[in-house]
């Protein structure tokens, strides 16, 4: 019989049974192994149904350490009558080889995991660390490695895919992350791609690449009447590299207030240094707050240096140097003024204020009412529009004024203390009503005439409309007073000649006597 590798411990590998003739098929029979190279691998039991041997996996087998076993196991008759003990042995053996099937397994790393180290700010594709897995089935196919992503998120490495070699892809910063653990899978090319991981563990170097500073940022309080060459405060640093026993820092005054007159600094040399005081006389009203530069070294390769600011506050203590109020306190004016004098300064400035503000709201005032009057100011000015309609171009492509005197558009204008048909020169080709006369009908003809022959004159769709009531009436301008204040010596005995519809102001102007009925008529009219 055989067994493939890949199966796991308690799994069946095979059966077998003995048959006693004397009690037949069903017949009771116990198995044992009594020899062979498979004792530690496998184990016997017996099956109470079938009553068969059932040969079962001890623990997982591996083709490439050994291929195949060798068991012998025995049965026998428990139950034998004591009569026929002589006639035994009541037990028979069996030999059995177990041949094991190889699997196709995943790659096996040589390490079960890997840690490396890489020095801080190394450059890009800085060599890290080799891991290395191996096929260990027969075929023994090659393998391809690779860094799963979500193991390297940032993807601070890279890897061969060949040969294994982990690199860098950046500057790696220890202050910011000092390990990186990761993984990388490994799996056979060919077969069915099985992969296995391992964990790599990769700690970054520390490299003096960080200027030590001040371990705290706390204000200094120092009383006003604190006396010549008393410590005030002892500082000491932190560097953010990596401490080690052998660091040191060392202090000393920022060179322009080295030689001040305020304060001064002593090293202690253990890494820390005492601020000392050089005067007495501070006073929160001359000066609350100095500031006092300190520059701080450390010992790595090479040295860093950094100027860190120290707080100084002026108090006001008691006798016993207890601190009362580090705040400003506002200053006291001189006693010749008294507080009606702040009174009446605060007073004045009120005043001014007001009027100001008096002055602002009168100016507003008088806006509006100007607004009005200007919108109220109705003169004859002359404006000007660009905008077109009607039909015409616009309205300077003509003047309008020419159409209600026609007159005008040659340089005539008519006199208005003397009969049109004494001012008016006759004009050939016109006057159907006389020889001095000017028909309606012909003037228009002649100032449609006009537009069509003149370019600037406005499209044909326009409309033109002239103020002209015609001239050469015998009875002269209509607007005349003189027909009705005086008598009147004109002929009015052309009026026989209009008709029926005249026949009436014939009657009246005809003659120089008017029945009674007529004028009765008229005023009836």
């Amino acid at each position: 019989m055989s067994v493939s590798e890949d199966k796991v411990s308690g799994e069946e590998v095979g059966r077998l049974k003995a048959k006693d003739p004397d009690q037949g098929e069903n017949g009771l029979v116990s198995y044992r192994l009594t020899e062979g190279d498979g004792l530690g691998v496998f184990e016997l039991t017996t099956d109470s149904q079938t009553r068969e041997a059932v040969i079962k996996l001890k623990k997982m087998v591996d083709y490439e350490t050994k291929r195949t076993y060798m068991l012998r196991i025995e049965g026998s008759n428990p139950h034998v009558d004591p009569r026929f003990i002589a006639w035994g042995p009541y037990r028979d053996e069996a030999t059995v080889k177990i041949m094991v099937e190889d699997a196709d397994e995943p790659p096996v790393f040589v390490a079960p995991s890997y840690s490396f180290e890489v020095e801080e700010n190394a450059p890009a594709g800085t060599q890290v660390g080799r891991v290395h897995a191996k096929d260990t089935d027969v075929a023994n196919n090659p393998v391809r490695y690779m860094i799963p992503r979500y193991t390297d998120v940032e993807q601070f490495f890279s890897i061969n895919s060949e040969d294994g070699m982990i690199t860098t892809t950046r500057p790696l910063d220890r202050e910011a992350q000092p390990w990186h653990n990761i993984s990388v899978s490994a799996t056979e090319i060919g077969g069915h791609h099985q992969d296995t991981k391992v964990r790599v563990n990769i700690r970054v170097k520390d490299v003096n690449d960080n200027a030590p500073e001040f371990a705290t940022n706390n204000e200094i309080l120092m009383c006003e009447t604190i006396m010549p060459g008393k410590v005030i405060e002892t500082v000491s640093a932190v560097d953010k590299d990596e401490m080690a026993h052998r660091q040191h820092f060392t202090f000393s005054l920022a060179p322009e207030i080295a030689h001040n007159h305020n304060f001064s600094l002593k090293d202690n040399r253990d890494s820390t240094a005492s601020i000392h005081v050089l005067r007495k006389g501070f006073s929160r009203l001359t000066q609350d707050v100095y500031f006092l530069p300190i520059e701080i070294s450390d010992n790595g390769q090479p040295s860093l240096s950094s100027t860190n600011t120290l707080t100084v506050r002026v108090c006001s203590c008691d006798s016993k140097d207890t601190i009362l109020s580090c705040n400003v306190e506002p200053y006291v004016l001189p006693a010749g003024l008294s507080t009606g004098a702040l009174i009446a300064i605060l007073a004045c400035i009120v005043i001014l204020l007001a009027i100001v503000v008096l002055f602002v709201a009168l100016r507003r005032q008088k806006k509006e009412p100007l607004i009005v009057f200007e919108e109220e100011d109705i003169r004859e000015n002359i404006i000007t529009y660009d905008d077109e309609g009607g039909g015409e171009e616009d309205t300077e492509a003509f003047d309008i004024a020419t159409l209600q005197n026609p007159d005008g558009a040659n340089g005539f204008l008519p006199r208005k203390d003397i009969k049109p048909e004494l001012q008016y020169p006759m004009r050939p080709g016109l006057g159907s009503a006389g020889g001095n006369s000017v028909d309606v009908d012909d003037f228009i003809k002649s100032r449609i005439a006009e537009a069509d022959s003149d370019p600037t004159a406005p499209p044909y769709d326009s409309i033109q409309i002239y103020g002209y009531e015609g001239r050469g009436s015998v009875a002269g301008s209509l607007s005349s007073l003189e027909s009705v204040t005086t008598e009147s010596d004109l002929d009015y005995d052309y009026l026989q000649s209009w008709g029926p519809r005249f026949k009436r102001l014939a009657d009246l102007y005809g003659t120089k006597d008017y029945p009674m009925n007529d004028m009765d008529d008229v005023e009836d009219s």
